[in-house]
């Protein structure tokens, strides 16, 4: 499967931005996505992910209650609403997917072997 995120850009302390993750391929409704980001100088870091089923829902604790997943897979895509955005969510976004992703991993880089190319989320204060 190819990916790519769209929907990145520069926003405001509080704005809100919505993320697509765009899939290629039939099969995308087979595939956990998830959502890492990557500030400059630090280590990828997990966001948020779904499940193939839609179901299924996980996020990091400093994103709960403010950023929201789903996925249409009608149209082969993934989205990340990210309301209330904070100058610390600055980083480039990246979506990943897997078909085989078990329950303790989602939030492990290592599991997740198709990623698109990032897309940069620059919030100021």
């Amino acid at each position: 499967v190819q990916l790519q995120a769209s929907g990145g850009g520069l926003a405001q302390a509080g704005a809100s931005l919505r993320l697509s993750c765009a899939g290629s391929g039939r099969t995308f409704s087979r595939y956990s996505i998830a959502w890492f980001r990557q500030a400059p100088g630090k280590e990828r870091q997990f966001v948020a992910a779904i499940r193939a089923s839609g179901g299924y829902t996980y996020y990091t604790d400093s994103v709960k209650g403010r950023f929201t997943i789903s996925r249409d897979n009608a149209k082969n895509t993934v989205y990340l609403q990210m309301n209330s955005l904070k100058p610390e969510d600055t980083a480039v976004y990246y979506c990943a997917a897997d078909s085989s992703v078990i329950l303790s991993q989602v939030s492990r880089t290592h599991a997740y072997n198709y990623w698109g190319q990032g897309t940069q989320v620059t919030v100021s204060s």
